[in-house]
């Protein structure tokens, strides 16, 4: 018996799904081929059953869709910085995707089982292979199809696209597919199915951060999440609604799906091997340590065969070359003028900052707070780090925090140091603005001495001098005099690509810049009575002050944790 007609769902003006109207049909809905007749669908289960399972369908493709869509934005986060723009990208391109994506499922509505079968094969594979396609393009040619100053990356762009026009067309043939099973009034079919979707997002939102990165890896954890979608999907069409397939639509399913599964198969077996040439392509062929923490990927090169250490921190030189002796020596003894028994160092986890400060007569306690333990843990055990630094963080005079810089500062008493030296990373990154902010700078100044000196590593200067002078420019807005200085060499810049690799970028000198605070006009030169720099003098400190002068960006506005002012 063909139950009546109901009332076609109305359009959601949810802007994640818009499901469309289901379609004609009885409690069979299409028969055989979806022809649109109004036989009854024959079912291999009882119609709670069959409902049951698709709305289980519908919170496993919603979990694998978010885990698709963290993804892309992480995994550009780690490899181009900045993530409010990545993220920015990324979701705002899906979520138009998604409506787009809605809109052309309509001309699939008369074969609901077969397009969603097949969109669903279509999205693991696209979902599940994104990573591994983006990290491999990034290391090997250091660019996704445009930097971040010119515009978005178009590979990411086209992923996200690409994901969000699959995601898209899985409610509305779903909408159809359930009511197939039975019918039941717009109203309710839109709350079940939303109910399901929005609940599987959010197991997918949580496994991502709390399962698949730290026990999986990001690219695994994508390519299992791509198989999960593709069992799931597949069973759900060939097992539940085999019937409303022809011959041919299911051979070319079960192929497709197998196909899939081989393809993500094959990936996860080889992803350690395709990891270790993706480093070595990023990074040279001396890659001797190489590490995820839970901060950030830390690598180690050279120390062989005559080449200099290098420190990377998510793909970014932190030292080594010829630039880690300039860059320690000039941030920290232009500070050590002056009283310096208590020095706290922000940062700094490497060591090389703490080797700075200890080589100054008069040191008695050296505090360093570093976010990440794991950098921290290579700088004591690894014997060329550890050697490079001089063992700085086993001298009895230093105590190692591992603490967020802000939040360590928050409960730092008054007045409890001589210098403060801040040893962060870049400021343009997103992570680290509140680290540059008037409000930490404001800490840093409560936590001086009266006396004291603060001295921040601010970035190049010729290539980003709008950073620079924000970070100058947010200095004085917390109550200080700055001297602005920096070291000459060619700009940074990006720790990969063909045209410049890591190990390129670890040879070369950059463009290093600095400032250097107090409460009064502080004085730019060497202590005297200290150690005498190997590749730092009074003549040069000077000389840098006066070529970073030439680049004064004026009326800039300071930088806050409301409105931070460093996005590229």
């Amino acid at each position: 018996m063909i139950e009546p007609q109901a009332p076609a769902p109305p359009r959601s003006a949810h802007p994640r799904h818009r499901p469309r109207d289901s379609g004609s049909g009885g409690a069979g809905g299409e028969a055989g081929g979806g022809d649109g007749s109004c036989g009854a669908l024959r079912l291999p289960v009882r119609q709670a059953t069959g409902r049951f399972l698709v709305l289980a369908g519908v919170f496993v493709c919603a979990a694998c869709g978010l885990v698709y869509e963290l993804e892309l934005v992480a995994l550009a986060a780690y490899l181009m910085g900045d993530s409010v723009t990545q993220a920015s990208v990324v979701l705002s391109v899906m979520v138009f995707a998604m409506g787009v994506g809605s809109l052309a499922a309509k001309r699939l509505r008369r074969h609901a089982a077969a397009g969603f079968g097949a969109v669903e094969a279509a999205l693991a594979l696209v979902g599940g292979c994104s990573a591994m396609a983006l990290y491999a393009v990034f290391a090997w040619t250091g660019d996704w199809g445009g930097p971040w100053a010119h515009g978005p990356p178009v590979l990411l762009v086209v992923f996200s696209l690409a994901v969000g026009l699959l995601i898209g067309a899985e409610v509305p043939l779903l909408m159809e597919l359930i009511q197939r099973i039975r019918r039941q009034d717009a109203g309710g079919a839109v709350a079940d199915l939303f109910a399901a979707d929005y609940v599987g997002a959010l197991v997918g939102g949580l496994a991502f951060p709390f399962l698949l990165l730290p026990f999986l890896g990001q690219l695994t954890g994508t390519l299992i999440t791509g198989a999960v979608n593709t069992v799931v999907g597949g069973a759900l069409v060939l097992g539940l609604f085999r019937q409303d397939l022809t011959r041919r639509a299911r051979r070319l399913l079960i192929a497709a799906n197998l196909c899939v599964l081989t393809v993500l198969a094959s990936a996860t077996v080889l992803v350690d091997d395709f990891e270790q040439a993706a480093r070595r392509a990023m990074y040279g062929p001396d890659v001797r340590v190489a590490l995820r923490t839970d901060v950030q990927e830390v690598v180690l090169t050279g120390d062989r065969d005559g080449r200099s250490l290098g420190l990377f921190l998510d793909g970014r030189l932190r030292a080594g070359g010829r630039d880690e002796l300039r860059h320690h020596e000039a941030l920290v003894h232009p500070a050590m003028t002056g009283p310096h028994a208590r020095v706290l160092v922000l940062g700094g986890g490497d060591g090389l900052t703490a080797r700075e400060v200890l080589r100054h007569p008069g040191v008695r306690r050296v505090d360093v707070v570093e976010l990440d333990a794991g950098v921290v843990r290579l700088a004591r055990r690894d014997p060329a780090l550890s050697a490079l630094n001089g063992r700085a963080l086993d001298d009895p005079r230093v105590r190692v925090t591992t603490e967020d810089a802000f939040d360590w500062l928050r409960g730092a008493p008054p007045a409890a140091y001589d210098v403060v030296v801040s040893d962060l990373p870049h400021p343009e990154i997103t992570a680290s603005t509140k680290l540059y902010s008037r409000e930490f700078y404001g800490l840093a100044r409560r936590a001086l001495a009266p006396d004291g000196r603060l001295v921040v590593h601010a970035g190049p200067v010729t290539s980003r001098p709008e950073a620079y002078w924000t970070v100058e420019a947010t200095l004085r807005s917390a109550g200080f005099r700055t001297a602005p200085y920096g070291t000459g060499g060619r700009p940074a810049g990006p720790a990969t690509g063909a045209a410049r690799t890591p190990e390129d970028t670890a040879r070369a000198p950059r463009d290093l810049g600095f400032v250097l605070a107090a409460r009064t006009d502080p004085d730019l030169r060497l202590d005297p009575s200290g150690p005498r720099p190997r590749t730092l003098t009074d003549d040069s400190l000077a000389a840098g002050a006066r070529a970073v002068e030439r680049t004064r960006v004026p009326g800039l506005p300071p930088s806050t944790l409301i409105h931070p002012r460093y996005a590229r």
